[in-house]
């Protein structure tokens, strides 16, 4: 007896689309951080841009600063643990997993592209990918890959709930970031898609170890039974 197979945190019906996108994303990362590597200005995009977000004041400042708190250690920490919480009472361990795994290599690479396009804001702050948008987009969409799987959502719907998600999350952070000053709008666009281009791949890889973890134990016990 193997027991029902638990569902996958990325839907066969959605792997197509976010491949797509996964890839396109992933493309404007490398062309971006090509772009901008080694700068310390912002280039003539970002200037347009924060000069319509330059100066904002309570209770808007306010808002910037709540959702910056979410990107920090702290903040962070409180919200992964609290929907692993939820993965868990729902009974996905495999979105608990993802919400950690997804989270961390989508931060990782945004820490490791900083230092490698080495764009800095302020003097020396490294700035390119924002990791705080990066955090909180890929946090969005994990949490929307479990929706779509629970709603039995289908292609078209689960990819828009998918997007809207990630749209909605990585543009709060990202407009909280350049208004506080802490990124160029560009920075904040990187740090977008290299949540949509990591959490995709590692949602595929959660599920490929998920499924060979069952299968081995599977046969274990086949064996055993013999």
């Amino acid at each position: 007896m193997t027991g029902r197979p638990a569902p996958a945190v990325l839907p066969p019906s959605l792997r197509a689309c976010l491949g797509l996108i996964a890839a396109l994303a992933a493309l404007v990362v490398v062309v971006l951080g090509v772009l901008y590597a080694g700068h310390s200005e912002p280039g003539s995009v970002d200037v347009w841009i924060q000069s319509a977000v330059d100066g904002v004041r309570s209770p808007w400042r306010n808002f910037a600063l709540a959702m910056d708190f979410l990107g920090e250690p702290v903040g962070a920490a409180t919200l992964v643990v609290a929907t692993v919480t939820g993965c868990l009472l729902l009974r996905r361990p495999r979105a608990a997993v993802l919400i950690v795994a997804g989270v961390a290599m989508a931060v990782g690479s945004a820490t490791l592209l900083k230092y490698l396009v080495g764009r800095t804001i302020h003097g020396d702050n490294l700035s390119y990918p924002s990791g705080h948008t990066a955090f909180l987009t890929a946090l969005a969409l994990v949490v929307a890959l479990l929706a779509t799987g629970l709603l039995g959502l289908g292609r078209t719907a689960g990819t828009l709930l998918v997007l809207a998600a990630a749209l909605v999350a990585g543009a709060a952070m990202g407009w909280a970031q350049v208004a506080l000053g802490a990124h160029y709008p560009t920075d904040v666009l990187g740090g977008w898609c290299t949540a949509l281009a990591v959490v995709p791949a590692t949602a595929w890889l959660v599920d490929r170890m998920a499924d060979r973890l069952v299968d081995g134990m599977a046969d274990a016990g086949w064996r055993e039974r013999r």
